[in-house]
C-alpha cells in the first residue's frame, strides 16, 4: 500500500505489471580487453521485459560501471573515468563514470548481452576481483505510472581467470543505511545499494568545484558529521557540487544518533566481510570526521606528523585497557554508555489511595542493574510524574521523591498533590531520574556522568473502571532505529510513553505568542524541518534546519498499528496553539498540519471543521475513502 501502483487502475496495473528487476548471470573480459556482460530484465513476478518497450510496456534504459580491486588494495579502481572541470576556476580533475555507447544483443526472452564500448586496459590483472554494477530505469510515463518504483540495481563480481572471488569491498550493508534512509534508499535518482556506490565512490573521484573527494570512506563520514565537523564550526561549509552545478550543502546536517557510536552504521551483525574495518585506522577515514587534523604537519595530532597509514594502528589499537584512551573503541566511548555505570532501576511496587481527590501513596524500589539496592537516593534526581486521563492527557504534575523514607533500597512516598476531584478513567504514574557518577576518577579523563533511569509507566483506575493504557501511536524502538538511544531533557526522558504525558494538548512553550508542544504536532514539525513553510522554534532550538533522512510519506517509519489512519480515536481534545494558523486546532488537523504547514492546508481544515460537530477529515481521508492517508502518501 506504499506504492502508487496499488491505487492505479487495476486493468492498467495488470497489463503493465509495473516495477523492474535486473540481474547479471555472467561477465567476461577477453584478452584484447573486450568486456561483455549477460543480464536479464523482468517485472517483479519474473515476466521477461523488452528493453525497447515493444513487446512489453515501457522502454528500459541501463547503465554499467566496471571496477577492479587491485592486488593489495582495499578499494575499487574504475576502468572508466571522465574529466571534470570547475567552470569558475578551470580546475580539472577525474571522476569514475559509467560506460556509454556499447551494444546490446538479445539472447533470450528478457536476456541481453551488453558489450562495453570501452575496454579494459592492456595488461589488466586477470587474477583480481572485478565487479560490474548495473542500474536500470523503466519508463512507464505513457501509463501515468512514473512515480512507481521502476528502477533496479545489481552488481556482479568475478575473477577473469575463473577462480573464486576472495577479495571484496564489503564494509557496510545497505540495510544499515536503510535504518534511517527510507527503503529503498537511492541516490542519483535510481541507484540503489552500497555495493554499487563503492565502485565509483573511491579516491579516484574528486569534485572539481570544491576539490573535495567523494571517496565513500571520506564523504559519507563528512556528510553525517555535517554541522559537527571542525571545519564547518570554523566557518567553512562542507559542499559537493553536483549535476548541473547543483549545490549540495551538508553543513547543517545533524546526525540523529551520537556520531561516536561507530557501530551504529558499522553494524557487526550484518555479515559484511569487512564489518570490522572501522577498527583499522587510516588517515583518510579518521581525518574525514577529525578534519582539523593536519597529518603532514602533526597539527591537532599531538604534533606528530603521519606520512602514511603504516603506523596508525600502533597507537590506535582496536581496544585498549581503559575507556577514553587512544584506541578506536576508547576514543569513541560515549560517556553515558561507560561500563563504569552500574545503571539505575526504578520500580513502583505498590500504589494506594488512587481514587479521585485522594493523595496516592506509592512504594518503590531503587536498585542497580545487578540487583543491588541503592540505599541513598538523597543525592539522586528521582521523580514520579502523575498524569491523566490516559485517553488523552490534559493534566500532569511531577514530584521529587528523593527525600522519600525507606531503607535497603525500598522507599515510600505520599504525594503532596491529590488526584484532581472529578477525575475519571485511567491515569498513569511515570518514573524518571538519574544519579551522578564520577567515571575515570583520578585521571585527566575524570568526568561526571548521569546514570539515567529507564522510564516506566504504571497505569491505574481512579474511578473503578477498567484500566486502559494510552493508545500506542509510535514506538520508542522505531525512534531508536535512527536515534540509537533517544534521551532528552538531560537524560530524564527516554520513552515515548513518558514524553506524551507532558506533551499534551494543553502545553505550550514560553514564546509570545506561544507554540504548542503537543506531541503529534511537535514531532511532525521537527521531522518536517527545512521543508516546512513556516519556522518552528521551541526555546532556542530552531527545527527549521532539520534534514529528515527518509521519505516522510512513509508514515510506517514511525507509526505503529496503522495509527496514522483516520478516523482517530473518539474523544481526543482540541490543541491549544496561540502562535498557529488555527487556534484551537482539531486533533486530526494538528497531526496533518505538522507536515502540511501551508495556509492552504489550514484553510482546507478550517472549512471542514465546525464548532458543534468538530472535524470532517475522515469523510475524505479515512482508510477506505478516495483520499485516504495511505493513498495520498503513496510513493
Amino acid at each position: 500500500m506504499t506504492d502508487k501502483a496499488y491505487y492505479a487502475d487495476a486493468n492498467t496495473v495488470n497489463f503493465v505489471r509495473p516495477g523492474l528487476v535486473v540481474s547479471i548471470s555472467t561477465a567476461s573480459i577477453a584478452n584484447d580487453g573486450t568486456i561483455k556482460v549477460r543480464f536479464k530484465v523482468t517485472d517483479p513476478k519474473g515476466l521477461p521485459l523488452d528493453l525497447n518497450g515493444v513487446t512489453s510496456p515501457g522502454a528500459i534504459s541501463t547503465r554499467f560501471v566496471l571496477g577492479t580491486i587491485p592486488a593489495g588494495a582495499k578499494q575499487y579502481t574504475s576502468y572508466f573515468t571522465r574529466a571534470a572541470t570547475d567552470p569558475a576556476s578551470g580546475f580539472k580533475t577525474m571522476q569514475a563514470t559509467y560506460d556509454s555507447g556499447g551494444t546490446y544483443a538479445p539472447v533470450a526472452d528478457g536476456e541481453y548481452v551488453y558489450t562495453f564500448k570501452g575496454k579494459a586496459p592492456a595488461g589488466f590483472d586477470h587474477h583480481a576481483t572485478h565487479t560490474i554494477g548495473l542500474w536500470a530505469a523503466r519508463d512507464l510515463s505513457e501509463f501515468d505510472l512514473t512515480a512507481v518504483k521502476n528502477y533496479s540495481s545489481t552488481v556482479y563480481s568475478w575473477v577473469p581467470d575463473g577462480t573464486a572471488v576472495t577479495v571484496t569491498r564489503d564494509v557496510i550493508r545497505t540495510a544499515s543505511c536503510e535504518k534511517c534512509h527510507t527503503e529503498p534508499f537511492t541516490a542519483h535518482d535510481e541507484r540503489h545499494g552500497v555495493e554499487l556506490c563503492v565502485i565509483c565512490h573511491t579516491p579516484q573521484t574528486v569534485d572539481a568545484e570544491t576539490g573535495n573527494t567523494v571517496d565513500m570512506a571520506v564523504f559519507i563520514h563528512k556528510i553525517h558529521m555535517g554541522s559537527s565537523l571542525p571545519s564547518v564550526k570554523a566557518g567553512k561549509p562542507y559542499q559537493i557540487i553536483g549535476y548541473r552545478q547543483s549545490v549540495n550543502d551538508y553543513s547543517t546536517v545533524n546526525f540523529p544518533a551520537d556520531a561516536r557510536n561507530c557501530t551504529f552504521c558499522h553494524e557487526q551483525n550484518t555479515g559484511a566481510a569487512q564489518a570490522d574495518a572501522y577498527l583499522k585506522p587510516t588517515r583518510a577515514a579518521c581525518g574525514s570526521c577529525h578534519d582539523n587534523v593536519n597529518f603532514a604537519t602533526g597539527e591537532n595530532h599531538l604534533n606528530l606528523p603521519q606520512i602514511s597509514d603504516n603506523q596508525c594502528a600502533s597507537c590506535h589499537t582496536p581496544q585498549g585497557e581503559l575507556e577514553f584512551d587512544a584506541s578506536i573503541k576508547g576514543a569513541h566511548t560515549i560517556p553515558t554508555f561507560s561500563r563504569e555505570l552500574k545503571g539505575v532501576v526504578f520500580e513502583l511496587t505498590d500504589i494506594k489511595d488512587t481514587a479521585a481527590g485522594k493523595k496516592p501513596t506509592v512504594t518503590f524500589t531503587m536498585k542497580d542493574k545487578s540487583g543491588s539496592p541503592i540505599t541513598d537516593i538523597s543525592k539522586m534526581r528521582a521523580s514520579i510524574k502523575l498524569g491523566g486521563p490516559a485517553s488523552d492527557y490534559s493534566q500532569y504534575f511531577s514530584e521529587d521523591v528523593s527525600t522519600a523514607k525507606g531503607s535497603g533500597g525500598i522507599y515510600t512516598w505520599t504525594f503532596v498533590n491529590a488526584i484532581p476531584a472529578g477525575a475519571t478513567g485511567t491515569w498513569v504514574m511515570g518514573v524518571e531520574g538519574y544519579r551522578k557518577v564520577n567515571i575515570m576518577a583520578g585521571t585527566t579523563k575524570q568526568q561526571e556522568v548521569r546514570d539515567t533511569v529507564l522510564n516506566k509507566q504504571y497505569y491505574f483506575s481512579v474511578d473503578g473502571s477498567a484500566v486502559t493504557p494510552r493508545r500506542q501511536v509510535v514506538s520508542t524502538d522505531k525512534c531508536n532505529q535512527c536515534h540509537s538511544f533517544l534521551s532528552l531533557h538531560g537524560g530524564n526522558r527516554n520513552k515515548v510513553e513518558e514524553c506524551v504525558i507532558c506533551h499534551n494538548s494543553t502545553v505550550v512553550d514560553g514564546s509570545t505568542p506561544a507554540n504548542t508542544v503537543q506531541f503529534s504536532y511537535m514531532i511532525h514539525r521537527i521531522h518536517t524541518g527545512e521543508n516546512g513553510t513556516t519556522p518552528y522554534k521551541i526555546g532556542s532550538s530552531n527545527f527549521a534546519e532539520v534534514r529528515y533522512p527518509g521519505d516522510r510519506r512513509n508514515c510506517g517509519t514511525c507509526h505503529v498499528n496503522g495509527s496514522e489512519q483516520l478516523p482517530l480515536q473518539p474523544g481526543l481534545q482540541n490543541v491549544n496553539y496561540p502562535a498557529g494558523l488555527l487556534n484551537p486546532v482539531g486533533p486530526a488537523t494538528t497531526a496533518c498540519m505538522g507536515c502540511h504547514t501551508d495556509i492552504a492546508t489550514a484553510s482546507h481544515a478550517l472549512s471542514n471543521t465546525t464548532d458543534k460537530f468538530g472535524e470532517a477529515c475522515a469523510v475524505c481521508h479515512s482508510s477506505t475513502a478516495e483520499f485516504s492517508t495511505s493513498k495520498v502518501h503513496a510513493r
